[in-house]
């Protein structure tokens, strides 16, 4: 397989050209949306009306455009990406916004395509590996996923699949798996075996239970199959279903008893003149619908039990135990080959994943949407573990980096942090702020299709920043107050409730006409902030592709990769943290 189309070299200069344009602009990603008017971030940093900020960044996409600010000859000779070189505020915002989208990564052309990715892992399949192909039928996974989510698990699952089918393996190490949606559909759909390690016991446990189900139905359903097939395609009527799920003899839940029970037991809910049940062509809907269905933990009631063993013969109780003991051995070998083992661990780059998991192979591990430094830590488990072939890895949460460069001097105390992680950016000892990662999380393609940001809970929030500035001499809240807007009526009713959060309630009191006040002062300025935020909004793919890039390169700066790249997965509209780092072993 030929490396990525961009060279370590290539993805440098993509860095440099990113860094130089955010050491001109990051200045406004870091201005807290708090200290809006506390700080007076407008006046500081901007030095155009906001409407004209408004205008130029929602016609962007347009070739007329929005009136540009009109700045004398002598000043326009004088600025930087849209910044005035004497001043450092905004005096062009059609330049910003222009600079913006030429240094995302989309305009830097350094990423591939889902399709591009699957194309040359296809032409470039291990010769010893046996193909990884979907099992039966293909699960619709909007039957027990928001779209989402199901959009995510979809896309992700074919490319790991491949990546296993590449480098001959057929485990995969899921990281932060969460809830193990993912997990559970590499295992039953590309019959991967899977270990799925998340720290949350909650969320092991959870998905769990979930296998549990879906391995009782997978079951069922490939057993349908078959039958169907047998009888040229014959399916049940819409009111009958495959199979009955019912505890075993001696408390054994996984037994699947043949038999036949409604869609009310299975609180599956399709009326009769539903066109989908009426297909009858190639897999049973209704049999997918119902093993779907099952993904969710409290989606089964249990149905009718059946005769007590009491109540039958010998010979009748004989029987149902040997059938028992018969079906526990076929699942148990069954499940020997398709498998997803949920683990609780808290994970970091110095993880032994051997004395997590005793019957480890040769494994791709992957990450959908670890947090922070997992994202980057996973990177440094494949880059040092040589049981790990590939790795395909889309991170989230870019507020919860730690970084090494932090002027204050906090986030190095905590050892190997995450961000940068390529030696080209630590050479240069670059430092993002927490401010300027977390607008890395805005998603500008959403606010682009009419999704914008709720300025009223971030213009309260300000507002209040104020009040306690004037009155209570706190420049900065010890507890959070972000919730309480969700409960407040009003704005006087949100500084009641945040004031009485703070424990500040009885040092002054303010009248409800001193409150009120405020917000009618501050309400005429509000699209001042709402114009500074979509300036934010333009930067995060900026920002966002310069942390996705240091990742890139520092897996280019290995020497024994094979491959690496940065691979757009999904629709950023759908879900806007879309592109995962992949890398594959020589």
């Amino acid at each position: 397989m030929s490396s990525s189309p961009c060279s370590l070299a290539d993805i440098q200069r993509g860095i440099d050209e990113v860094r130089r344009f955010l050491s001109v602009s990051l200045s406004i990603a870091n201005a807290h949306t708090v200290e809006f008017y506390t700080h007076d971030a407008w006046d500081r940093f901007v030095a155009v009306p906001p409407q004209e900020v408004l205008s130029a960044v929602g016609s962007c996409g347009d070739q007329q455009g929005a009136p540009e600010h009109r700045v004398n000859e002598s000043e326009q000779t004088r600025t930087t990406f849209g910044f005035c070189n004497d001043t450092n505020r905004l005096v062009d915002t059609r330049e910003l916004v222009q600079a913006a989208r030429a240094h995302s990564l989309p305009g830097l052309g350094v990423c591939m395509s889902r399709d591009e990715l699957l194309q040359a892992l296809r032409e470039n399949r291990s010769k010893s590996g046996a193909p990884v192909a979907a099992i039966d039928a293909e699960l619709v996974t909007d039957e027990f996923m928001n779209s989402k989510k199901s959009h995510e698990v979809q896309s992700m699952s074919e490319v790991v699949a491949c990546l296993a089918q590449r480098c001959g393996v057929k485990q995969v190490i899921d990281v932060g798996s969460g809830k193990g949606y993912l997990s559970s559909f590499l295992s039953l759909q590309y019959g991967l075996r899977v270990y799925g390690i998340d720290s949350s016991s909650t969320n092991t446990h959870g998905a769990q239970e979930r296998n549990r189900k879906l391995k009782k139905f997978s079951r069922a359903y490939q057993k349908h199959n078959k039958a169907s097939r047998a009888q040229g395609g014959a399916t049940l009527s819409p009111r009958e279903e495959l199979v009955d799920v019912k505890p075993g003899l001696d408390g054994d839940d996984d037994a699947v008893c043949g038999g036949i029970v409604s869609r009310e037991e299975v609180l599956i809910c399709v009326s009769d003149d539903n066109p989908a049940v009426e297909r009858q062509s190639g897999s049973n809907p209704e049999t997918e619908e119902l093993f779907l269905s099952a993904l969710s933990v409290d989606v089964i009631q249990p149905s009718s039990p059946r005769v007590p063993a009491s109540q039958l013969s010998a010979e009748e109780r004989e029987r149902r135990k040997r059938e028992n003991l018969e079906r526990k051995a076929q699942n148990r070998t069954a499940s020997a080959s398709v498998m997803f083992s949920p683990l609780t661990s808290y994970v970091t780059a110095e993880t032994e994943l051997r004395e997590l998991i005793n019957e480890l192979e040769d494994a791709v591990m992957v990450g959908l949407h670890t947090c922070g430094d997992l994202a980057p830590s996973t990177l440094r488990m494949f880059v040092a573990k040589p049981e790990l072939a590939a790795v395909c890895s889309v991170g989230c949460c870019y507020h919860l980096l730690s970084e090494e460069f932090d002027p204050a001097g906090q986030e190095g105390l905590r050892g190997v942090c995450g961000f940068p992680l390529s030696q080209f950016l630590r050479d240069g000892s670059w430092f993002c702020g927490r401010n300027a990662r977390m607008s890395a999380c805005l998603a500008l393609e959403r606010v682009s299709h009419g999704k914008g940001i709720q300025m009223e809970s971030l213009f309260f929030r300000a507002v209040l920043h104020v009040i306690l500035r004037d009155h209570y001499s706190s420049f900065k809240s010890e507890k959070r107050v972000g919730n309480v807007y969700s409960k407040a009526k009003s704005f006087v009713d949100y500084v009641r409730r945040a004031l009485r959060r703070l424990e500040l309630d009885e040092l002054k009191q303010l009248s409800d006409g001193d409150i009120q006040d405020y917000h009618d002062t501050y309400r005429p300025r509000m699209d001042e902030m709402h114009a500074f935020n979509m300036l934010k909004v333009t930067l995060a793919p900026c920002i966002e592709g310069l942390i996705l890039l240091d990742r890139l390169c520092y897996l280019k700066e290995q020497e024994d990769l094979s491959f690496s790249a940065l691979v757009q997965l999904f629709d950023p509209l759908l879900s806007p943290r879309c592109y995962a780092v992949v890398g594959l072993k020589s």
